[in-house]
C-alpha cells in the first residue's frame, strides 16, 4: 500500500512539473537585457527564448486572409501559424499558471515586439482587436494612464503612428526611432530602437572610439531620463571577440535590450558577466 501511494505521488509530481512553465519547473531565470531577434525562426518560437531566460522576443506579422501570420517573408507564411497560436495563447497559459506573471517568482515583464510587415494601418487595426481578447495580461493605455501588465506589446515596422496616438485605449505601444529621442512621450513610445550601423562605425574590432562611446552613453542617458528604453538592431551577431566587445559596451552604457539570434550565446555571455560582476563586488 505504501509503495503504491508513493508511486501515485511521484506520478502526480511529474504531471505538475510538466504543466508548469519552465522557470517554475527549475528553468532559466529571466535576463533583463536579452532580446530574441526573429524569434519565430527558432525550433520552438517563444518557448526556446523563455527557456533561455529572454525577456523580450520579436515576431514579424503579415495580415493575410484575416489572419496575423508570423514569418520573415511572404513565402514563409502558413495558415494557422499566427501571432495567437505562437505567442499570445502560450503566453496567456503561462501567465495563468504563473499567477499573473510570465516568470514565476519574478515580476519581470516580457516585451513582445511585433514587427508589422504589410498594410500597416489595416494590420494594426486587426491586431488591436486581437489584443483586446488578451488585455488582462497586457500593459494597457487608457486616457493618458499606463497600467502595467505581465506582457508589453510594442509595435515596430510599418506602424501607424497617428492611428495609435489617437486611440483613447490601447493594448500596444509604439517603437520609436532616433528621431524620437529627447521628445519624451513614454506613454506612447516606451522604446527607442534603431539600426546600429546608421549611427556607429565601430563593429567590435579594437577599442570603441571615444566619441562613439560618449555618443552611445548620451543616447541611453537621454532615453532613460524620459522613461524610455533603448535597443539597437544590426549589431554584430557572429560568435567571436568582436561580438562580445560590442555586447560589453552595450552593457557598460546600460542599453536595455541586446539583439541576437543566438539564444544560448547571449545567455551564456550575460550569465558570465553577472558572475564576474558579483565576484568583483
Amino acid at each position: 500500500m505504501l509503495r503504491r501511494a508513493l508511486g501515485v505521488l511521484v506520478a502526480a509530481g511529474a504531471v505538475l512539473l510538466t504543466a508548469l512553465p519552465a522557470t517554475a519547473a527549475g528553468g532559466a531565470e529571466p535576463l533583463p537585457r536579452a532580446h530574441a531577434h526573429n524569434d519565430y525562426e527558432h525550433e520552438r518560437p517563444l518557448l526556446d527564448a523563455l527557456d533561455h531566460g529572454f525577456t523580450s522576443v520579436e515576431a514579424d506579422i503579415y495580415l493575410v486572409d484575416g489572419e496575423l501570420r508570423v514569418g520573415h517573408d511572404p513565402e514563409d507564411l502558413r495558415p494557422g501559424r499566427t501571432l495567437q497560436s505562437l505567442y499570445l495563447e502560450p503566453l496567456a497559459l503561462r501567465v495563468r499558471q504563473g499567477y499573473g506573471h510570465v516568470f514565476p517568482g519574478s515580476r519581470r515583464q516580457l516585451q513582445l515586439l511585433v514587427d508589422i510587415k504589410n498594410t500597416g494601418a489595416a494590420t494594426y487595426t486587426k491586431l488591436d482587436k486581437v489584443l483586446g481578447a488578451y488585455r488582462r495580461m497586457l500593459t494597457t493605455y487608457h486616457k493618458g494612464k499606463v497600467k502595467p501588465g505581465a506582457v508589453t506589446v510594442v509595435i515596430s515596422g510599418d506602424r501607424p503612428r497617428e492611428l495609435m496616438a489617437a486611440q483613447e485605449r490601447r493594448y500596444a505601444f509604439y517603437d520609436g526611432r532616433m528621431s524620437d529621442l529627447g521628445k519624451g512621450n513614454p506613454s506612447l513610445i516606451p522604446l527607442i530602437s534603431d539600426n546600429w550601423t546608421n549611427h556607429f562605425t565601430w563593429r567590435g574590432d579594437g577599442e570603441m572610439p571615444a566619441a562613439e562611446r560618449d555618443k552611445l552613453r548620451q543616447i541611453v542617458a537621454t532615453a532613460h531620463r524620459d522613461g524610455q528604453r533603448v535597443r539597437f538592431w544590426a549589431t554584430p551577431d557572429t560568435a567571436g571577440p568582436a561580438r562580445e566587445a560590442v555586447w560589453r559596451e552595450l552593457i557598460a552604457a546600460d542599453v536595455d535590450h541586446i539583439n541576437t539570434d543566438d539564444l544560448a550565446g547571449l545567455q551564456q555571455f550575460l550569465r558570465e558577466h553577472d558572475t564576474r560582476r558579483a565576484e568583483a563586488a
